[in-house]
């Protein structure tokens, strides 16, 4: 089992792993996780080498420590983006449109991500599991108060997911752009057709006009 990393005991200490993590960012996100190395993430760092070894001890575990960093950074963004607004429907839109906003502002996380299910698949895998706990928690709580169709709020988070996962590789990723208004509005249906409650839901199939 990989040990946790180090954490620094002094605000210089601090500063250094934040360069390292920043670095290693970079160096992932631009070259790949096999091409970038330990020297080259250092000397963008501006650090020395053995400076490295301090904190991680490998690039598999500085990946590890980037990948949780997204999940803490995304589920930030995204509650200060549905900050106050109180119906789920409503936190649905305006967090998938504050998610790809993320991936196209951090691709470089983004890429680290999807890379890690073929470096550690148990990193990517605590990645999208914690993500879908905290999701189906909060989904189930909006079925109780009748926001949206009862069923299997587990089964919801991880299609809200995968939608918001893939429209972001699409578009932010691979494109650097938002989604055409089009596409945005298309998936915006689908949450009001799949999350709206019973007959609500029929209603809710065509895109919404402004």
């Amino acid at each position: 089992m990989a040990r946790t990393s180090r954490k620094p005991v002094t605000a210089r200490g601090e500063q250094t792993r934040q360069k390292l993590l920043a670095a290693a960012e970079f160096e992932f996100g631009e070259k790949g996780f096999h091409t970038a190395s330990v020297s080259s993430i250092t000397r963008r760092a501006g650090v020395a080498q053995g400076t490295f070894y301090i904190y991680y001890e490998s690039k598999e575990e500085i990946l590890r420590e980037l990948v949780r960093f997204m999940n803490r950074k995304l589920r930030h963004t995204l509650t200060r983006a549905t900050h106050g607004i109180t119906d789920r429907v409503e936190i649905e839109r305006v967090g998938l449109e504050a998610f790809l906003r993320f991936a196209m502002e951090d691709k470089n996380l983004y890429r680290v991500v999807l890379e890690s299910q073929f470096i550690d698949e148990s990193i990517y895998r605590e990645y999208y599991e914690q993500m879908a706990r905290v999701y189906t928690v909060r989904l189930e709580k909006a079925q109780k108060e009748g926001q949206i169709r009862t069923g299997s709020a587990y089964g919801q988070a991880w299609a809200l997911m995968g939608m918001a996962s893939f429209l972001g590789l699409r578009y932010p990723v691979w494109e650097g752009t938002m989604p055409p208004d089009d596409v945005m509005d298309a998936a915006v249906a689908f949450i009001r057709g799949g999350l709206a409650p019973g007959e609500a839901a029929a209603a809710t199939l065509q895109p919404a006009s402004d």
